[in-house]
Formats: C-alpha cells, structure tokens, sequence
C-alpha cells in the first residue's frame, strides 16, 4: 500500500496519473473541445467566489453528511460517469465503486464504461449504485439496457442531455483515440513508457466497452463496435423521450447536462427527481459559461420543486462548499477522481476523497458553520458570488 500521506491536493494526483496513465487516455479524460475555453472557465470562475470568514465561533460537532435524492452521503459528492473509466486503470470502474461505497457516496457508472453493469454489481455485492444512460439509436438496445441496470440494482438512473451529437476534442484526433485505438509508432512508444499500466492491463479481462460488446445487436468485438457506436448518437432526443424513458425505468431519474433556465423548468415537468448543472466538463459546447456561473439562475427556475446538483470544474472541497452555498443539494465529481484512479487505484479514488471531505468540513467550520445542511449563500463574500439570471 503506497503511503499516500504527502498527497495534499488534486492537483498532485493529477501529475502522478499524467505520467502513469497512457497519454491517449490521460488526454481523453483531461481535455475539452475545441479550445478548452469552458474547460478551463469551469474551474477558474470557482476562484472568484470569496469566502466569509467567521470566528470566536464554536466549532464541534461538526458534520458533513447530508442526502441526494433521498440517500444518505457522506458528504453531498458523488462519482460522475466517465467513459473508459477502466482504461485510466484496469478494472478501474470496479475500484472506483469500492472506493465509492467505503467512504459513503454514490458511484455512477456510464454507458460507454469498461466494465459492465454486472462487473460492477457482482464486486460491490450489489450495493446499489447509479447507472448513466445515452439514448442511442438502437431503441431495443437501450430498453434492454435499463433493465440490467433494474437487475444489477441501481438506485437511479441519469440521462445524459447534452451528448446528442459529439463535440470535436482536438487531442482525441491527435493521439488517434478511436475503437479499437490506433497502434501508432507514437501511442506503441509512449506505452513503452508506461509500464505499470501495462503490466496490470494484462492481468484483467476488461478491456473493451462492457455494456456493449456482446449485448448489441451484431456487435461481438471492438472492430463491430466502431461502427456501431458511430452510428449511435441520437440527435432526435427530445422531451418526449426523457418521458418515455422515465415511466420505463420507474425508479429515481436525474437529468444531466442543464445549462439553461427553460430547460431546467422542462426538466421539472418531465418529472425528474434531480438535474445536474453541467457542461460536460467543458467536453461539449466551447464558449458555453462555467457551471458554478450558471448554478443561480438554474436554482431560481427550479424553485425547489427538484433537486438541483452540479458538476463540471470542482477540485477541492472548497469548491463542493461553494457550489452547496449557492443552491446546489449535491455534486458530482469526475477527473478529480480519475486522476486519483490513474495515479493509485483504488487508494488514489480514496485519497482523492479523503482530500475533498477534509477541505470542505475545515472551510465550512472557518466560515462558521457546522452542519452541512445548515450551508448557505451568506458564508459568502457580497458581491463575488455569481447573480441569478433567470430567463422568462
């Protein structure tokens, strides 16, 4: 077990997974689109929110625990879906989910995730978890799919919004990211490079897209794959089949991807239990404006009639508090605990985790507060928090 105590922030995680993780995949997780402005907005306009800071006040006591859509977390974070999660690091769906159910918060597991449903639930002994999913085209596909996650016990389900077709990520055309990857002479060296990965790459089984290969229809390996995945994207998505999708699962919904106030206020009517403020983590629409900008006007649409969560740019616990402070009931984290994972398994999630919770409960305590749920807009400095700008 690696001493993990001289990590003292994302960002060290960070540069260990960069120089750990293949750079095709590093790159893939750590990269927006077109020029990375958004990517790079996210976590900048966090830094523009100012804390109040108060003292002579008790401290004791203090929690962080609170809920997200009736479940009991640890801290109001849970693990965002990321695709090719175990290409960070093998079986790295599995760990993060372990890592996920120890500390107390929820895990996501995306469509487009290395190891399946089944995988997931088989090694966290079906402990319930999130499931994310795409609405393809393969309308058969995807009804099959929501019932395994119905079976692998998934609490609830995300519809991701705002993938109807795929933004263009310049370092994915560069290092010839594609199903299966390219064996270029440039990939073949930096592999060469990362041998740890490699070495327990080919300890593991999971090495292609395991919700797919094998349950669509004539896709039975990765070369099938490529050209049915190409044909996927669903670009008719409308409002009428988050609702189709809804009465089919039955169970909990969350909409993720709202970055507008009508949209937000669809979200509702669709009768959703929660949406999630996001950009893609700055991986679709360039130019689009940072989630934690956008949180206000999104909080004031939704008049609490459904949970409001955020994700996109958070890297510390500072920065769940903020978000917390300006409306949002939860958040999601996503290459905050992918660097963790590409640098150390399961202990980097963990540690990465462990890094979050102890910021948040020391900064909510500095700004005079105890109890997580007791968080508001005014342990912030007047005039560096984000208005609310909600559209009619």
């Amino acid at each position: 077990m690696p001493d993990l105590s001289k990590i003292t922030c994302i960002e060290d995680l960070r540069r260990i997974a960069q120089r750990r993780v293949p750079r095709m995949f590093y790159d893939y997780a750590d990269s927006g689109s077109w020029t990375e402005g958004t990517y790079r907005e996210n976590e900048r306009a966090f830094q523009k929110i100012k804390f109040r800071q108060r003292v002579a006040m008790n401290m004791e006591g203090r929690s962080t625990r609170s809920t997200m859509i009736g479940q009991e977390v640890a801290m109001p974070v849970a693990l965002a879906p990321v695709g090719m999660t175990g290409m960070q690091h093998p079986d790295g769906e599995i760990l993060a989910a372990r890592a996920a159910k120890a500390f107390g918060i929820p895990f996501t597991l995306s469509t487009m995730s290395i190891c399946s449903l089944e995988d997931v639930a088989e090694a966290t002994e079906l402990h319930p978890f999130w499931f994310q999913l795409y609405v393809t085209r393969d309308r058969d596909f995807m009804h099959r799919l929501i019932e395994r996650a119905k079976a692998a016990n998934c609490s609830a389900l995300q519809i991701t919004l705002d993938l109807q077709i795929l933004g263009q990520r310049h370092k994915d055309i560069k290092n010839g990211l594609s199903t299966p990857p390219k064996p270029t002479l440039t990939n073949l060296i930096d592999l060469a490079t990362k041998l740890r990965w490699c070495w327990h790459m080919l300890g593991t089984r999971h090495r292609t897209f395991g919700n797919i290969v094998g349950h669509a229809k004539n896709v039975s390996d990765t070369h099938s794959l490529a050209s049915w995945t190409a044909e996927q994207f669903d670009p008719t998505l409308d409002w009428n089949a988050v609702e189709q999708i809804k009465r089919l699962w039955g169970g909990k919904l969350v909409l993720k991807g709202i970055m507008d106030p009508q949209d937000a206020r669809r979200a509702v009517d669709s009768g959703a239990d929660a949406l999630i403020v996001s950009n893609h983590g700055g991986r679709q629409l360039d130019g689009a404006p940072a989630t934690i900008d956008t949180l206000p006007s999104i909080v004031e649409a939704v008049d609490k009639r459904i949970e409001v969560w955020l994700d996109s740019g958070i890297r510390s616990g500072q920065d769940v508090l903020k978000a917390r402070a300006l409306g949002a009931r939860g958040t999601l984290i996503g290459r905050s605990y992918i660097y963790g994972l590409g640098a150390y398994g399961q202990a980097g999630v963990t540690r990465a985790l462990e890094l979050i919770h102890k910021e948040l409960d020391l900064t909510m305590a500095f700004c005079g507060r105890t109890q997580i749920d007791a968080v508001d807009q005014s342990i912030l400095l007047p005039g560096t928090e984000p208005l609310s700008r909600s559209n009619p």
